[in-house]
């Protein structure tokens, strides 16, 4: 209880946190003003059902006339009250919702967390950094929940609360006779029985509902994660359709597909199970919650102390107290989704946290003399295992790098080290104050199109179309304008092949014109004529730049080429060779 308490709480200070949520705390209370109102109506409500019924008893056809009349003035009330109370739920929830989804955007990329979480270590070395599945449901639905769910929650459970002092006050009034127990044997009287008989009946009964629905919580965890892992799979296809398809993969993928749904009916099964268990209960319950109230009256009306009008204000009054003690049982099924959906969304954040801190082993300085420089430098897992040891060396500005060395061995992961992503290992690197474009082995293209892509991880805007245009040109995509990127349902670079993709990520080095450039396998789509045309091209446009190439083969066009080789079982003094190759 006190760990869900906290994950609340937590949540809820990311909500109010910024101008946006505070400015939601006034909607907040102008609900709660609303619901205090609705309160004091429905007290009037309760009072109309005594005069009404006492007129029908007294047989006074004019007062039960005036009696419908202000039967409608009271529904017109509350009316108004809901229907303005509803609207401020739904200005307060998207609000809230917005502050909350940044608020678990910012600590999700913030230092990279997204990153770190997604090569995060093994639990059992780490478990800090223990892999957090399905972040993007974390961030687009268990927010949305969350909100929806503390807002309609938390202001029944404040409307309940208030509500309850003011039907308790007004039970108290209306039932002050007592009940004899003598019809027991017993020579005792219990006053005001019906007040005492509301709470224990509730207390009663949510012992009983907690006992039955306390597995729904570990249920609905399961079952969230076992949708999501479906829907991950499904959305697999849609990023890979074209290696599926031509591997005739679709009997493997439908077995993938079938095995995840598997597993949601499986859990499904426990939890309607579970779920049937509570009802078993809770049905009955709700069915009767609203008669009870009346058989509990029964004797003091039978025994004279209240008249019949009286009976049915009695029976309003006692029933609107229980219905408010049973907060707790009317919302146990949705406490559970909401428990659950909290801790989702917490123990992500808290991950995604833990990650953004990830400590660096690998020291990260500022090039005093513009020279990349490594000192001491050696690689490794996550886990500690050692990868690559490699010699000390510098690149000045303007050279032309490639590094080989045989697959696997970490050169992929001497980029990111470069790029000061990579923080597993040990060593120095010095890294120049200068504008730096790192090309990954797989192009990435953001939502939206050919300009977007060329430009980013800026915004086309801060370049002109006719420069990009040119860049295009120049990288012999001229002709691919009207491409688009992430709009359909398959997210994938439409109509581009492997080289088309690798032309279009050189191209951002014409547009964003970078002093250094990492990139790794940047022509592997390519033949070699291909390649040695667009290396020229940057070259030519680009002649002050630093080129870092990571390839199996050496790159053509880019002049004088140094030649790193990285090889974990030679000697420190033979893994680099300076050795100059014609463009």
């Amino acid at each position: 209880m006190l760990r869900a308490l906290s994950q609340f709480w937590r949540l809820l200070k990311l909500c109010i946190s910024g101008p946006r949520g505070k400015m939601g705390i006034a909607f907040f209370v102008a609900i709660v003003v609303l619901d205090f109102v609705g309160i004091a109506t429905s007290i009037r409500l309760v009072h109309w059902n005594g005069d009404f019924y006492g007129a029908l008893e007294a047989m006074n056809g004019s007062e039960a006339i005036r009696q419908v009349g202000v039967f409608f003035l009271i529904v017109a009330a509350n009316v108004c009250i809901h229907l303005i109370g509803l609207y401020l739920r739904k200005m307060l929830q998207m609000r809230w919702r917005r502050t909350l989804t940044q608020g678990a955007l910012d600590i999700w990329l913030n230092n990279r967390a997204y990153w770190h979480l997604a090569n995060s270590a093994d639990s059992m070395s780490n478990p800090q950094s223990q892999p957090v599945d399905n972040p993007d449901q974390r961030i687009a639905d268990d927010c949305k929940f969350f909100i929806e769910k503390v807002l309609s929650e938390a202001l029944d459970l404040i409307g309940r609360v208030a509500g309850l002092f003011s039907y308790i006050v007004l039970l108290w009034s209306l039932a002050s006779f007592p009940l004899s127990l003598a019809f027991i044997g017993l020579p005792w009287d219990v006053p005001n029985y019906m007040v005492w008989a509301a709470f224990l009946y509730v207390a009663l009964c949510s012992l009983l509902v907690h006992f039955l629905g306390y597995p729904l919580k570990g249920l609905l965890v399961e079952q969230q994660r076992r949708e999501a892992n479906f829907r991950f799979a499904l959305a697999r296809l849609r990023l890979n359709y074209d290696e599926v398809a031509m591997s005739a993969g679709e009997r493997a993928e439908r077995g993938v597909f079938n095995s995840r749904f598997d597993a949601i009916i499986a859990n499904w099964r426990r939890l309607i199970n579970r779920d049937l268990i509570l009802s078993c209960f809770t049905f009955p319950y709700s069915s009767t919650v609203l008669r009870v109230p009346l058989f509990v009256a029964l004797p003091g009306y039978l025994a004279g102390h209240v008249a019949f009008g009286g009976l049915m204000s009695l029976s309003m009054a006692f029933s609107n107290v229980v219905t408010s003690l049973s907060w707790f049982v009317f919302s146990y099924r949705d406490l559970s989704d909401l428990v659950a959906a909290s801790s989702r969304l917490d123990d992500f954040l808290e991950a995604a946290k833990a990650a953004g801190r990830t400590g660096r082993r690998i020291a990260q300085h500022d090039s005093s003399d513009g020279v990349l420089g490594l000192k001491g430098l050696a690689l490794e897992t996550p886990q500690g295992t050692v990868m690559l040891n490699i010699p000390d060396f510098a690149i000045t500005r303007g050279e032309a790098v490639w590094l080989s060395g045989a697959s696997g061995l970490g050169k992929t992961t001497l980029i990111k080290t470069l790029a000061g992503l990579w923080p597993h290992g040990s060593g120095e690197v010095f890294t120049p104050s200068a504008s730096m474009i790192v090309l990954p082995q797989r192009p990435y293209f953001p939502i939206g199109d050919i300009h977007d892509a060329l430009a980013y991880p800026r915004d086309k805007q801060d370049f002109g179309a006719e420069d990009l245009d040119i860049a295009l040109a120049k990288v012999g995509l001229g002709e691919l304008a009207d491409v688009e990127f992430g709009r359909s349902d398959t997210m994938a670079a439409h109509g581009l092949s492997g080289g088309e993709q690798q032309r279009l990520a050189l191209g951002r080095l014409l547009v964003h014109r970078p002093q250094w450039a990492l990139l790794d396998e940047p022509t592997s789509g390519l033949d070699i004529a291909a390649e040695t045309e667009l290396l020229c091209i940057l070259r030519r446009e680009l002649p002050d730049t630093t080129f870092i190439i990571v390839a199996h083969r050496p790159p053509q066009g880019l002049g004088s080429l140094r030649h790193i080789t990285l090889d974990p079982g030679a000697s420190p003094a033979s893994l680099l060779h300076p050795d100059l190759q014609p463009a």
